[in-house]
């Protein structure tokens, strides 16, 4: 859609040099204690902009980014979604949540389509896959319930789950407890064959995203649609086994596995007319798989012999590419991007990421839509991200994005804007490794000190923040913020998300130039980002954006 010109903002005048947005991504202000990698390593680069330029957190989790509650911890989807849509939009588990509690996603032309085969013939299955957790970053266990209690009243016989672990956006390991509570609603549904049939980590199987492993999800399609896995007469069994194999402490990296029935084969193998729900509600791990049903070539798969699925999933998870092609919940609308203002007004962008995070400064950011917005005017640039685990390479791609940044700002014409991400903080954090996330911060801390070099010969402004927290609390803490200890003396492991703020600083390297921060917006979130920088720039926000922290 097109968008209303901009009004100039009086008195304010833009930079000659570019406007530079560099997100942190998962650097939070934490407690400043033994736990949080942000505070212990030596970052001087941050700490001069910090001290000496206006600096104050906003709010990057719960209802400031469209979450359920303030309980939800942020993640990079809703994070960026918030940056780029300047406004709070209410995102998949509010509107999963919703339209469970209204009933109205029980009406829906595809619910009914998914159970009505399974309804009518037990020879037909429904399948159910999803991450198994109440993380609500990708998905929710409340959901999984919601979908067992609604085919049992569709009159569906036979249903089957695979179950992904978690260990990323809960406590790791914690695959056990979730896996009793379903097992305890499987039992007020005794009457049903309902059954979990095979499961296996979220970073071992399935959930890969941004096309970076598909042998990921070619072990995931392998084992929860041909059943072909090691095999295991129960989920107990299998995690009595798995648990001590490589791999098996945690449930980031759990081994797949399949369960199978007395006579030894899958309970779960996919068979044409059943029917497949991917429950996960946001988009980005979602993706791979729901192209393996949806799409009639991909070539990064193995797929023979494909069943003929009914499939949907929990959500749209790409509005331009259509996927999937049938979903049960709308996803949120998001127009009028501060992407298309500044197309409009004739600016040019640059968005760079690596892969871990390119969809984030592009998709998420530009309000769940891909590709360019304005491709005379618009560049992004994808640099690929290592294919092993974080930790062992914890400066991840943060150098090659700089110097990306570095090209494109020597060109002519040079770009008026510019978004990075850096995905060290999160990806690394994620890891639960300390010492890692530490390098991994002062990486950042390095990346940006380059940044900071190239804008002020420019004379432009630097904007640095964050999209959520992580590697500011890699501790386990209990309910008073104490870190808890394991019997074997050490701290718990904490490798989820936070809640707490990130950090916002205006860095203006012209001479004389001076900016000041509200003091009237204590609340303010992420989506104040977007009005934000139209300031500094010089323009007006549009009316019904968050309003500027700036003075």
């Amino acid at each position: 859609m097109s968008v209303a010109p901009l009004a100039r903002r009086p008195a304010v005048v833009a930079p000659q040099g570019p406007v530079v947005l560099a997100i942190m991504d998962g650097v939070g202000w934490g407690p400043r204690d033994g736990g949080d990698a942000v505070f212990l390593a030596q970052t001087p680069t941050l700490d001069a902009l910090w001290r000496n330029y206006p600096t104050r957190t906003l709010r990057a989790h719960g209802t400031a980014v469209g979450l359920p509650s303030d309980a939800d911890m942020g993640n990079s989807e809703v994070g960026h979604n918030a940056l780029g849509a300047g406004r709070v939009f209410e995102q998949g588990a509010a509107l999963v949540g919703q339209a469970m509690a209204s009933g109205n996603i029980w009406q829906t032309t595809t619910w009914q389509w998914l159970t009505e085969l399974p309804a009518q013939d037990q020879a037909h299955t429904l399948h159910l896959c999803g991450l198994l957790s109440d993380g609500n970053v990708h998905a929710h266990v409340d959901h999984v319930y919601g979908l067992l209690r609604a085919a049992d009243a569709a009159g569906v016989q036979t249903v089957r789950l695979h179950v992904l672990a978690d260990g990323r956006d809960v406590r790791d390991p914690s695959f056990e407890h979730y896996i009793g509570q379903l097992q305890a609603v499987l039992a007020e549904l005794e009457h049903r064959d309902y059954q979990i049939a095979s499961g296996g980590g979220r970073m071992a199987l399935t959930m890969d995203r941004y096309d970076a492993d598909w042998a990921m999800v070619q072990r995931g399609w392998d084992i929860h649609v041909r059943g072909e896995g090691r095999k295991f007469s129960s989920v107990a069994e299998a995690l009595v086994a798995l648990r001590q194999e490589p791999g098996g402490q945690s449930d980031q990296t759990l081994p797949g596995f399949v369960i199978a029935g007395s006579d030894g084969q899958p309970l779960g193998r996919v068979q044409d007319g059943d029917s497949f729900v991917l429950w996960n509600f946001r988009g980005d791990r979602a993706i791979e798989l729901t192209r393996a049903f949806d799409d009639d070539e991909v070539a990064e798969l193995d797929r023979q012999p494909r069943p003929e699925v009914r499939y949907a999933g929990m959500m749209q998870y790409d509005g331009d590419l259509h996927l999937p092609k049938r979903y049960l919940v709308q996803p949120p609308v998001i127009e009028r991007t501060v992407g298309e203002y500044l197309a409009a007004l004739g600016l040019r962008t640059f968005a760079v990421s690596e892969t871990q995070k390119y969809g984030h400064v592009t998709y998420f950011w530009n309000g769940n839509r891909s590709g360019l917005l304005a491709p005379a005017l618009e560049e992004y640039a994808e640099v690929p991200s290592d294919r092993i685990s974080f930790d062992k390479a914890p400066a991840m791609q943060a150098k090659a994005i700089t110097d990306a940044v570095l090209h494109a700002l020597q060109q002519s014409p040079r770009p008026d804007f510019v978004r990075l991400n850096y995905a060290n903080g999160d990806m690394v954090g994620h890891t639960g490794d300390l010492a890692a996330t530490i390098v991994a911060m002062q990486t950042v801390d390095a990346e940006v000190a380059r940044l900071w070099q190239a804008v002020q010969a420019l004379g432009g402004v630097l904007v640095v923040t964050a999209d959520h927290g992580n590697a500011d609390d890699m501790w386990s803490r209990d309910s008073k913020g104490k870190p808890i200890v394991l019997p074997n003396g050490h701290t718990a492991t904490k490798t989820s998300h936070t809640l707490n703020p990130v950090p916002l600083t205006i860095a203006d390297s012209r001479p004389g130039a001076h900016w000041s921060l509200r003091t009237d917006l204590p609340a303010a979130g992420l989506a104040n980002v977007a009005a934000t920088l139209l300031h500094v720039l010089g323009y007006e926000a549009p009316a019904d954006y968050e309003p500027s922290v700036l003075a």
